[in-house]
């Protein structure tokens, strides 16, 4: 296999906030860039294949599974050598399911694995199934770079955009060099500090971010102890082991809730720099 022939991307269906902390997770260089309104892309540079460690297919699976694993997105990936090329998709902890075909467009995978594919993505049974089947039958005038690009017209459908210059059966090295121009973010391991601190990023950007930290976390957790310290004191002046371990979790809640809200509010505060004195 000539390693500078291969190449990857993995569709992510979700926003870039949502896909940052477990790709953070893969421990591995990736760009991070948008794919449509709903879809993001990962571009990866490459190093377990370029040194030979496992084929790209099954590097790729692994990422994508890896990807998935308490998430509710799915990941689509793309995949291409020399030889091959082919398909990957992740849901959660199920069996990931591939295609592939060989670098002439021949087909190898299972046809059923295509139907599995449409389904898991909830692709239209009729329409997008229609369009999905002639991938798998033999065609002389479509190589496999042309197959991956018609299973991408299919997900266009479904709001996935190939950003440009990210072009099944392009070299990954083009399209590390395509992502960057184009100001894809850069991700790269920084410890478990880093990654843990990009998961809280992304819950506080969230739907419920506003209830963890902020004004309406902050008043919550007043609200917890308001409730569970007068409900505290009552309980153990009537002696009810119930009714104090009620107040108990209220009281620790609105504790814990007001000391993370000023524990990530300092975090965020901008450090001051160097004082700087004048000499006369």
């Amino acid at each position: 296999m000539n390693a500078t022939s291969v190449g990857a991307l993995l569709f992510c269906r979700a926003d870039r906030t949502s896909v940052r902390p477990p790709a953070l997770l893969l421990r591995e260089r990736l760009l991070l860039a948008p794919a449509g309104p709903d879809w993001s892309v990962l571009v990866p540079e490459g190093a377990p294949w370029r040194e030979g460690a496992e084929p790209v297919d099954r590097v790729v699976a692994g990422w994508a599974g890896a990807l998935t694993v308490g998430v509710t997105w799915p990941v689509v990936a793309l995949w291409w050598d020399t030889d091959r090329a082919g398909c990957v998709l992740a849901t959660g902890f199920r069996r990931p399911v591939g295609y592939t075909w060989l670098a002439d467009g021949t087909p190898v995978g299972e046809d059923e694995a295509m139907h599995t594919f449409a389904e898991r993505l909830g692709l239209d049974p009729v329409m997008d199934a229609r369009d999905l089947e002639p991938l798998t039958r033999p065609d002389e005038l479509a190589d496999a770079p042309a197959r991956l690009l018609g299973l991408a017209a299919v997900l266009a459908r479904h709001g996935l955009t190939l950003p440009p210059g990210l072009v099944p059966g392009t070299p990954a090295v083009l399209l590390w060099a395509a992502a960057r121009e184009r100001g894809a973010e850069q991700l790269e391991w920084q410890g478990w500090l880093d990654a843990v601190r990009s998961e809280l990023d992304a819950v506080e950007e969230g739907p419920l971010g506003p209830w963890i930290c902020g004004p309406r976390a902050r008043a919550l957790a007043t609200a917890h102890l308001a409730a569970g310290l007068p409900l505290l004191a009552w309980a153990l002046t009537r002696r009810s082991p119930g009714w104090a371990a009620t107040a108990t979790l209220l009281v620790t809640q609105g504790a814990l809730g007001l000391a993370y809200d000023r524990l990530r509010t300092r975090s965020r505060a901008p450090r001051p720099g160097p004082a700087v004195t004048t000499r006369r």
